[in-house]
């Protein structure tokens, strides 16, 4: 992954230097007109959100029952990618919905489960930066929980009355939008891909580092 790192980040860098040109390029939508153009970011944000739920939920899994370093490394990497592309998400809706409904929120079902999830790897964060021993183990639960309560998010709108749009958008777009969605669906999540791998490194090499220091203090006593 290493030697492809350079080449695939170039990659990702034209495809999201080419996404505005698609976007332009789709057909517009028949009510919002250019403000659904959001949408070309907005939902691919929250699928690389549910791309490292899926990553931090599983490693924290491996990491409670086996105790793997490595497993640790990788969630506390993908829930700080949660955050990221979750607040991506939490920002573009808004500036959707203004236009959309005539109100920047609306505590309906689907958009308060949405931030409640947020701020549950919030809390993941929170945990590891400042609750001392046993925090890993701790940290690891909640983003447990968090792989557990996602599902939830999604189906929030097929089973509660909510303004927000139904999961059927996507599979029900014109073809002239399909072509630019998935574009920019892919191009989230190589930047996902990118970054959690970059992270992991940067975790991996801060363990080694941590470690020579150790061994430097225990050489010195």
């Amino acid at each position: 992954m290493r030697n492809l790192f350079l080449p695939l980040t170039v990659v990702t860098a034209a495809m999201f230097a080419y996404a505005p040109v698609a976007i332009a390029g789709a057909p517009y939508e028949s009510t919002m007109l250019l403000i659904q153009k959001i949408f070309y970011f907005h939902v691919p944000a929250w699928m690389a959100m549910y791309a490292g739920i899926a990553v931090c939920g599983i490693s924290s899994v491996i990491y409670l029952f086996k105790g793997r370093p490595a497993a640790d490394r990788l969630a506390v990497s993908a829930a700080e990618l949660i955050v990221l592309f979750g607040a991506i998400g939490l920002v573009t809706g808004p500036l959707w919905g203004r236009k959309a409904w005539g109100v920047w929120w609306q505590w309906d079902a689907r958009l308060t489960m949405a931030l409640l999830l947020e701020l549950v790897f919030v809390a993941y964060l929170l945990v590891r930066a400042y609750g001392g021993p046993g925090s890993d183990k701790l940290a690891a639960a909640v983003g447990l929980f968090g792989l557990a309560v996602s599902p939830f998010v999604y189906v929030s709108v097929n089973i509660w009355r909510t303004i927000h749009p139904l999961n059927t958008v996507v599979p029900t777009l014109q073809p002239g939008m399909r072509g630019p969605f998935w574009f920019c669906a892919l191009a989230f999540l190589m930047l996902f891909a990118l970054l959690l791998n970059l992270r992991v490194y940067l975790a991996t090499e801060q363990t080694r580092l941590d470690e020579l220091y150790l061994a430097e203090e225990d050489s010195a006593a």
